[in-house]
């Protein structure tokens, strides 16, 4: 079928995401580097059209060190051997991230510098912001930590196995943004159903054990929630 057809192929490029983080430390120091950005964005009051050209612009260094690690790969695989050739292209290909990266550390100053003097003069202000942003935000830190977690823990597959579930992770996060942008005990109970039998489906077909999925939950809730409780 069509859908179970793009089902496996988005597991297969979520699967190359989860072995890139494993594997290639740069690459988490990106995705945390970038937790941070966006988190200080958020909390400095970025505008909306800034905060679009931040996301962009870390979202391009990460596609550039996973399309780094892919050529790096295919030049082993080609050349096992020692190769001048093969060393320059891993060279070069390791030089268009250094530029990449320099070019985004340089649009970042430029963009948060004049928050970042606002708030060493006039002090931190917390900026509040809608609950669909929040919503937003809260889904990135919660995939970006998932990945991370099981990037450190080496075990298990992004939509199958280890520690923690994703599935659990997300279901619950979207079960705390819609509690807190409803207002409504019946939505949010609802919701909240929704998520236990995600979670429930996740023990059922044997992806995960109960404390994978349990931490996945309070992952995704926790994460959620103080998000929520800063910014909304």
């Amino acid at each position: 079928m069509p859908l179970r057809r793009w089902v496996r192929s988005a597991n297969n490029a979520i699967e190359g995401i989860l072995h890139a983080a494993k594997t290639q430390r740069h690459l988490r120091y990106h995705l945390i580097s970038a937790s941070a950005v966006l988190i200080l964005s958020f909390l400095l009051g970025v505008k909306r059209e800034e905060f679009i050209l931040i996301s962009l612009i870390i979202v391009i260094v990460i596609i550039a060190e996973m399309l780094n690690s892919a050529l790096e790969a295919t030049v082993d695989l080609l050349s096992p051997e020692q190769s001048e050739k093969a060393r320059v292209a891993k060279d070069i290909a390791a030089g268009a991230v250094l530029i990449t990266a320099f070019g985004a550390a340089i649009i970042g100053y430029i963009i948060l510098i004049p928050y970042i003097r606002t708030m060493l003069t006039e002090g931190i202000h917390l900026v509040k912001h809608e609950g669909e942003d929040v919503a937003i935000i809260a889904l990135v830190m919660v995939l970006i930590l998932v990945v991370l977690v099981k990037s450190y823990v080496g075990k298990g597959h992004p939509l199958r196995g280890g520690m923690p579930s994703g599935h659990a992770a997300l279901a619950f996060s979207v079960w705390v943004s819609v509690t807190y942008i409803s207002g409504n005990y019946i939505v949010s109970i609802l919701t909240f159903m929704i998520a236990l039998v995600v979670a429930q489906s996740r023990i059922a077909v044997r992806a995960h054990n109960a404390r994978e999925v349990v931490l996945g939950a309070v992952l995704g809730s926790a994460v959620t929630l103080v998000l929520f409780e800063v910014f909304y």
